[in-house]
């Protein structure tokens, strides 16, 4: 027959020793009644005893006495603290298990639970549960709780990693979105047979109408331009600005004679010497 309750204390001292900084026993062995006898005359020599301590403690006790070992109505229970490994950016993720021995444990599931937990979503408390469903189903008949710890290890490893790839793909869908809308300003949009005669068509409008204007325009400006004979009669300043001008400059109006010949240089015909010269006919001195 298997002496499930002595599996349960081997199991109990071994996770102790393995995790000696996140193990914590809720209610141990010692809280149990021994037939017709309470231990509860020890509790307060174990105070701050570990469970197997207590146990070892209560064995003693119970040597000199006829009372036999039962187990209470509460069961023993503890809690196991699970933390990830740091990712990227230092972030870990945290959950605390409660584990609570049924009867038959190893042959029957034991109770667990999330105690607490710390930067998990509802949905990674559901796969975590899920996780631990299936590991206990898969080892029951041998002592699991390590195993199940060590599946939820690593499953908060992948929730991290999972973290660190979701940040990165929102990173990357950002600056996705920044460049086709940086790639819209100058792209625009793209040019079809029908966008292109409507635009042709407003802009042949808006050109049609500006060349109106600007004959409109230049056909006013030809109306109130004034010719020569009007400005001179509009302006009777214009009869002695030429004599004006040479006023104020003096008369000193200076020739550079260098840039003209000698009349005696030059090399001139004589129309006289030229015998069909004819002056009354003046295509005379045209030669054939």
């Amino acid at each position: 027959m298997t002496d499930y309750g002595e599996e349960q204390r081997n199991e109990l001292e071994a996770l102790e020793s393995i995790y000696p900084d996140s193990f914590t026993v809720v209610l141990p062995f010692s809280a149990c009644k021994f037939g017709t006898k309470e231990v509860a005359e020890l509790l307060p020599t174990l105070t701050g005893a570990s469970a197997s301590q207590g146990w070892s403690e209560a064995q003693a006790f119970l040597r000199g006495s006829a009372a036999i070992p039962v187990l209470s109505e509460n069961p023993p229970s503890f809690t196991i603290t699970v933390t990830s490994e740091a990712g990227e950016n230092d972030e870990t993720v945290q959950t605390t298990l409660k584990f609570t021995y049924s009867e038959k444990y190893p042959d029957e599931a034991p109770l667990y639970e999330i105690f607490s937990q710390e930067n998990l979503e509802d949905s990674d408390v559901s796969d975590i549960l899920k996780l631990l469903a299936l590991q206990a189903e898969e080892n029951l008949g041998m002592v699991m709780i390590f195993t199940l710890v060590t599946a939820v290890q690593e499953k908060l490893n992948e929730i991290v990693d999972q973290i660190k790839t979701r940040r990165e793909e929102e990173k990357k869908q950002k600056e996705k979105e920044a460049e086709e809308a940086e790639k819209q300003l100058f792209h625009g949009t793209p040019v079809t047979i029908e966008n292109f005669l409507s635009w042709k068509a407003k802009f042949d409008a808006e050109l049609l109408e500006i060349k109106k204007k600007r004959m409109k325009e230049e056909e006013q400006a030809g109306k109130n331009k004034l010719s020569g004979k009007q400005l001179f009669e509009t302006d009777h300043n214009l009869d002695t600005s030429d004599i004006q001008f040479l006023e104020d400059a003096g008369n000193n109006v200076e020739v550079d004679e260098s840039l003209f010949q000698e009349m005696d240089d030059l090399e001139l015909e004589d129309d006289e010497d030229d015998p069909d010269y004819n002056p009354a006919d003046p295509e005379s001195d045209l030669t054939d």
